[in-house]
């Protein structure tokens, strides 16, 4: 079901022209500086996969792809992406990418089982990245300095903005802290996890949580992941998980806001274990799968970075419609323009 958050007040502080040329800049700066530290180059990817192959990204395991068929291929079926989680590994071995150094790319994407609201389209667009890492950098610290990177990438960003807006006020803290999945179970034992998230993000302002997808000690996960690309399975410290959620707090919406998913990639024994886990052990035989436990495939780190979700937390807007053009709800429409947030 959708769902309308209608703050209290909300006046956006950008005009139309504004807000597009807003996003042009914090898509063009924010790029460069992800690439740069990151040391990433710039790949031309698809949008859409074969059917069949374990390309394209699982998600949670119940989404639906959107699909059709292609008449010169037979009546072959193709899907269009989730996302390029497991496609960018594959470009990583083919491209011969040397280990410190990766890619990134534009990623588009329909996802038509999305529960719509102010930060859920059925259009996604992000960043997707991937870097060749050696076997010897499969650790919690090697995960936090990737993830210092992008954030540094961010504050960034957010002061390009603010000299560009002097009315947009920087809000991110200069540090983001690190927290365990399982930690913030014990600190909030009876919230959900979205409200877990709503608490940390609002007291930190910025956090990146550990260890997503592994069921924690209440027996729940905190959320989904499907079990051949993240490695959440692997022990450090007594704590499994080697990916993660960077949040922010977004003071328009009152909200922790997801604005990237990242993690150290499955290497064999981690894909093998995961599969069991999920008994998804069929997948061993699919292109990608077979390339991986073949050890045709780098060792590797990724992850994806919304592109419309970043403009909207930098932008200040109040819902996602106000940088995308998308299909909403008649509904949502009329209530959403009643509350100052006019939908593209």
């Amino acid at each position: 079901m959708s769902y309308l958050i209608k703050p209290a007040g909300y006046k956006a502080l950008l005009n139309l022209s504004q807000t597009e040329l807003g996003i042009k800049k914090i898509k063009d700066f924010f790029q460069q500086n992800l690439s740069s530290e990151l040391r990433l180059r710039r790949v031309t990817a698809p949008l859409f996969v074969l059917k069949g192959t374990g390309v394209n990204d699982d998600l949670n395991g119940v989404e639906r792809a959107v699909s059709f068929p292609m008449r010169d291929l037979g009546e072959a079926k193709a899907e269009i992406v989730h996302s390029l989680a497991k496609w960018k590994r594959l470009t990583l071995a083919d491209y011969a990418i040397e280990e410190g150094y990766g890619i990134y790319t534009d990623m588009n994407a329909i996802r038509a089982d999305e529960e719509l609201g102010n930060c859920h389209s059925l259009y996604v667009d992000q960043w997707d990245w991937e870097r060749v890492m050696g076997e010897g950098e499969r650790t919690i610290d090697f995960l936090k300095e990737i993830v210092q990177r992008i954030y540094g990438a961010l504050v960034r960003t957010e002061y390009m903005v603010y000299e560009m807006f002097p009315q947009i006020k920087p809000a991110l803290p200069p540090r983001i802290k690190f927290i365990h999945a399982e930690d913030l179970l014990r600190a909030y034992p009876s919230l959900t996890p979205k409200e877990r998230e709503d608490a940390a993000a609002k007291e930190s302002g910025a956090v990146f949580i550990i260890g997503i997808g592994g069921a924690l000690s209440n027996g729940e996960k905190h959320d989904g992941r499907a079990p051949d690309y993240d490695d959440w399975s692997t022990m450090s410290g007594g704590l499994a998980g080697l990916n993660g959620d960077l949040i922010v707090w977004d003071k328009t919406l009152g909200h922790a806001l997801e604005l990237s998913s990242m993690g150290i990639r499955v290497n064999r024994e981690a894909l093998l274990h995961q599969l069991k886990v999920c008994g998804a052990e069929d997948r061993k035989d699919l292109y990608f799968h077979r390339r991986l436990l073949d050890g045709e495939l780098p060792q590797s780190i990724g992850g994806g970075i919304g592109q419309s979700r970043l403009c909207m937390f930098f932008l200040q807007k109040a819902h996602i419609g106000e940088i995308q053009a998308s299909i909403w709800p008649e509904r949502m429409i009329r209530e959403a323009a009643e509350a100052g947030m006019p939908l593209i």
